[in-house]
């Protein structure tokens, strides 16, 4: 088979094989020479400064973004992280235009980004987040209401190895098909309204949560585990549109949040576990009353953002696992079944002296 060679201009005139490597040094040399003695450099870009100091100040003062228009703080926080997309754009920009004014500024918003999320990109696991440390594993999953398939969905996420499975969005039709495909894992379950809690262990004290919705969408339930009780509780917030005209509608999602934060501050057991879809990520400032009493299992020990929503192309982490008074150890996302929401795992250490 012959070998098709590039052929560039030598030295005499002539020409020969270009060598590997030649067009990106002279696309490097288009786009940095000329750089030296050029005074223009610092005169050039100051849109693209303005922009990254813009962009520097929306990540560094998001918590002061009013809530009052279209909630738009709570939808900038949801996204917060994909606004760090908007840096190599305004990098390469500023190469292009050979502006040094604007390749100065972008490190604002790039230092402030890693400020942020920076931790988020390291393995905190140590194992990649899915070995066997911790005493307990716990998952779960919005299963959606529409799933054409439950039971195969209920076979996937009970092959994670699970000891607490928590699922949300169950229609009462597909209760009975949830049950009896987990049934050969888990020997307790209770299910209240469209939430329901799977265990390896014994569970007591199984009640409703209110979240002021009119019908029952969070539960609380004691599971005697080996070391000891832990109050496990599951939740599903109110779902949140983003709409043109009314901007991100999320009354209803965190009148139900400042509920659920109350039922959690008013718990007698000192350690507890929240499973379910919250609809929201842990930088969104209308979940405070639940995010400020517990820790997110992937921001202590997990692995990368942990995305779960959608799961076509996950965008958010609004599918969360949290705990107090329990030490997380690795949290990771499980593979995609036949929801629109990934599965969230988490193992913990429960600590005997609590």
């Amino acid at each position: 088979m012959a070998q098709q060679a590039y052929m560039t201009e030598t030295a005499d005139g002539g020409s020969g094989p270009e060598r590997p490597g030649t067009r990106l040094r002279r696309l490097a040399h288009r786009l940095l020479g000329g750089w030296r003695g050029d005074p223009r450099i610092w005169r050039r870009g100051a849109v693209l400064a303005v922009l990254s100091l813009l962009l520097a100040l929306v990540m560094l003062v998001h918590s002061r973004i009013p809530n009052r228009v279209g909630n738009l703080g709570s939808l900038t926080e949801t996204f917060l992280p994909w606004l760090g997309l908007a840096i190599p754009v305004l990098l390469v920009l500023g190469v292009v235009r050979k502006s040094a004014t604007a390749l100065i500024a972008v490190l604002l918003p790039a230092v402030v980004w890693l400020n942020l999320f920076g931790g988020l990109l390291t393995d905190k696991t140590g194992d990649g987040g899915t070995a066997g440390a911790g005493d307990l594993m716990v998952a779960t999953h919005n299963v959606n209401a529409d799933n054409p398939d439950p039971a195969a969905t209920a076979t996937d996420v009970a092959a994670s190895g699970a000891d607490l499975l928590a699922l949300e969005e169950l229609p009462a039709s597909a209760v009975p098909v949830y049950a009896r495909a987990l049934a050969p894992t888990y020997k307790y379950h209770a299910v209240v309204g469209t939430v329901g809690l799977w265990s390896r262990y014994p569970m007591t004290e199984v009640r409703a949560v209110d979240i002021k919705l009119g019908w029952k969408r969070a539960m609380r339930a004691t599971v005697t585990t080996p070391r000891g009780p832990v109050a496990v509780y599951v939740a599903h917030m109110p779902s949140v549109r983003v709409k043109l005209a009314a901007g991100f509608t999320a009354r209803q999602r965190d009148k139900s949040a400042a509920a659920l934060g109350e039922a959690i501050s008013d718990e007698t057991l000192p350690r507890v576990i929240l499973l379910g879809d919250l609809n929201g990520t842990m930088n969104d400032r209308s979940l405070n009353g639940v995010t400020s009493q517990l820790r997110s299992t992937q921001g202590a020990a997990g692995s990368g953002f942990g995305f779960s929503w959608p799961a076509s192309f996950p965008m958010a982490r609004i599918d969360q696992i949290m705990v107090k008074g329990v030490e997380p150890e690795s949290s990771w996302t499980l593979p995609r079944t036949r929801s629109d929401h990934l599965p969230v795992a988490a193992r913990v250490k429960l600590d005997t002296g609590s």
